[in-house]
């Protein structure tokens, strides 16, 4: 894959961007509506047997605690199943060689599959704060804090996650070493980055563990969105989200450069 590297290698990046996002708004009851239901599963079930028994701030029951958490999963599992799934359909069925025939760019490509993705995860996202709305504590806001930072965090969130999914999409040969990278790195970082729980829950050196896991400061931030609070500074978190974002695209770029286990 050696693409151009002129403006025109852009100019089709919104025809494939479009592309990927009616692929899975085509089937929105897979892609959009199972995940919510997923989240408000969670939620019935986490938030019916602890919220008596977990105060994790105060003023801030635990079911309300675990609406964003359960909505920034469901944006960052969605945007990496987004790129991810779509990049390994088109290479195990061969219509990838459709794509590589264009004079799309590598930058083109990043473009278009990553904001799929963030359109996905932010979906979801929107779709998991609607439906959880009817089980906030009565009297609470259901308004975010500081709507701005939700923002940032799930768009951050969903591009990182779409970008580590290009990654896996190109990594991985056939489905099972893609459901491999999912259930053992995406899942296991998703679950363990606090949405079900404050990091000062945990012993102090389960604690210095989970600074290791980005994912951690992109849920702590959204929740600093919804409630104005946070396990730590939120432009720490920002910081750190913004750097993996870096981090992992300038991997996802370079690797469809070279046109990475796409010519096979």
């Amino acid at each position: 894959m050696t693409p151009p590297t002129s403006v025109h290698g852009l100019s089709g990046a919104g025809t494939l961007f479009y592309k990927e996002v009616w692929r899975f708004w085509k089937v929105s009851f897979q892609t959009v509506a199972a995940p919510v239901l997923t989240a408000v599963l969670y939620l019935l079930i986490f938030g019916h047997v602890l919220e008596a028994h977990v105060r994790v701030w105060d003023r801030i029951g635990y079911t309300a605690f675990l609406i964003p958490g359960l909505a920034m999963m469901s944006v960052l599992q969605n945007a990496f199943a987004n790129s991810s799934s779509s990049l390994i359909q088109s290479k195990i069925t061969g219509n990838i060689v459709f794509l590589l025939v264009t004079p799309l760019s590598h930058w083109a490509w990043f473009l278009a599959y990553v904001g799929a993705s963030v359109v996905r995860g932010l979906v979801v996202g929107c779709g998991v704060w609607l439906a959880t709305l009817p089980f906030m504590a009565e009297g609470a806001s259901i308004w975010p804090a500081q709507p701005l930072w939700v923002l940032i965090f799930a768009a951050l969130g969903a591009a990182l996650l779409g970008a580590l999914g290009l990654i896996a999409g190109l990594w991985a040969e056939k489905f099972d070493q893609l459901a491999a990278f999912q259930n053992f790195i995406v899942v296991p970082m998703t679950f363990l980055s606090g949405v079900f729980y404050s990091i000062h829950s945990l012993p102090e050196r389960w604690q210095a563990v989970s600074h290791f896991n980005p994912f951690f400061y992109l849920i702590d931030g959204v929740r600093y969105g919804f409630f104005g609070l946070s396990d730590i500074d939120p432009l720490r978190s920002l910081a750190v989200a913004l750097t993996s974002l870096f981090a992992v695209s300038a991997i996802a770029i370079g690797l469809l450069a070279s046109g990475y286990k796409l010519r096979q």
